[in-house]
C-alpha cells in the first residue's frame, strides 16, 4: 500500500486523551510488550504500545487495535501513533480500554519489515509476481498474540472480554489473529482489511485478489470467533468486488462473519472508512458490540 492510514490521519487529528472527559486531552501510557522471535536473527523484540484506559480502576473490556501499513520504508519507519485519537474516544465512551501496539517493522518498535507480502505493480498498474499474504498475516498476528498475552496479565483488564479491531493491513491482522481463536477474544471488527493495494498505480484493484481469497478461505475454516467486516463501496485499494469475494470465501468455509459494504465515503477514498465515515460504520459497530454483550 502507498500510505499508512494510522500515521497520516492521526497527525491530522492531533492529540487526544484517555483518562479524562471527552473534551480533555488524553495521553496514553507507553509500554513495551515482548514479541518472541521477531528479530531478523530470531531474537525477541520490544513492541512499543500505547495503552488508553477509561476513568476508574476497572477491570475494563479491552480493544486490541491493529494499525495499517505504509507503502514505503520511510513512511513505515516514521510512524508515530498507531491509532486515531477519535477512534480511541469512541471506545473509551463505551467503557473499553484500548491497547494499540506499533508492530515490529514500524516506527519506534523498528526492526525489519516482517509484513512485506511481495505485491508489486509495473508502470501500467499490472500486478507482477505472486504475493505471499499468508506469511505477512502470520507475522502480524504473532505480534497481536503477544499483545493479548500481555493484556491477560493486567489487573485492569477483563481477560474474558477482549475485542480485536483493525484497519487495512491491521484489518487483515485482526482476521488472522481471530482465526487462532485466542482465549478471551469474543469478537473482532475488520475495517477495510487486506493487503497489496496501490491506488496510485491501480485504483480500485488489488494485487493477487485470488491469493487473498484463498487465504480468507483458510482462515474461515479455522475461526470460531464472530466478526464484522466493514468496507466502503469506493475503496480505492480493493475496489467494491474483491472484498465481497473475500467475504464469500471466508463465510463459505465456515467463518462466522457479517459483511457490510457501506455507501461511498463522501469526498474521500473509501479506504478511509474508519477515519472519514463514522456515520456509515458506527451504527453497525454499536449493534455488533451490543450483540456480543459488551
Amino acid at each position: 500500500m502507498r500510505f499508512l492510514l494510522a500515521v497520516l490521519l492521526s497527525v491530522a487529528l492531533g492529540v487526544a486523551s484517555a483518562q479524562a472527559t471527552q473534551n480533555d486531552e488524553i495521553t496514553p501510557d507507553i509500554v513495551e510488550i515482548k514479541v518472541p522471535h521477531a528479530g531478523s536473527l530470531g531474537g525477541d523484540v520490544g513492541m512499543v504500545t500505547e495503552v488508553f484506559k477509561p476513568e476508574g480502576t476497572g477491570p475494563f473490556p479491552v480493544v486490541l487495535y491493529s494499525h495499517g501499513r505504509a507503502g514505503t520504508d520511510v513512511e513505515r519507519r516514521q510512524m508515530k501513533t498507531p491509532v486515531l485519537r477519535g477512534h480511541v474516544r469512541y471506545w473509551l465512551r463505551k467503557g473499553f480500554a484500548v491497547v494499540a501496539p506499533i508492530r515490529p517493522g514500524y516506527g519506534a518498535t523498528g526492526g525489519p519489515d516482517r509484513e512485506l507480502s511481495g505485491a508489486r505493480y509495473d508502470t501500467f498498474g499490472n500486478c507482477t509476481g505472486r504475493p505471499d499474504f499468508a506469511q505477512a498475516a502470520r507475522n502480524a498476528a504473532a505480534a497481536s498474540t503477544a499483545a493479548l498475552d500481555w493484556i491477560r496479565a493486567q489487573s485492569w483488564a477483563k481477560a474474558d472480554r477482549m475485542l480485536l479491531v483493525g484497519t487495512s493491513m491491521g484489518g487483515l491482522t485482526t482476521v488472522a489473529t481471530a482465526a487462532t481463536n485466542p482465549p478471551g477474544v469474543v469478537g473482532y471488527i475488520n475495517f477495510a482489511g487486506g493487503a497489496g493495494g496501490d491506488p496510485a498505480r491501480a485504483p480500485g484493484k488489488s494485487c493477487g485478489p485470488d491469493v487473498m481469497a484463498a487465504l480468507m478461505r483458510d482462515l474461515g475454516k479455522a475461526a470460531h470467533v464472530p466478526g464484522l467486516w466493514l468496507y466502503a463501496e469506493n475503496d480505492q485499494y480493493w475496489g467494491a468486488e474483491a472484498p465481497r469475494t473475500w467475504h464469500a470465501a471466508y463465510a463459505e468455509s465456515g467463518g462466522k462473519v457479517e459483511f457490510v459494504q457501506t455507501a461511498p465515503v463522501p469526498n474521500a477514498d473509501g479506504h478511509l472508512l474508519l477515519a472519514r465515515g463514522g456515520r456509515l460504520w458506527s451504527v453497525h459497530t454499536d449493534r455488533f458490540v451490543k450483540e456480543l454483550g459488551l
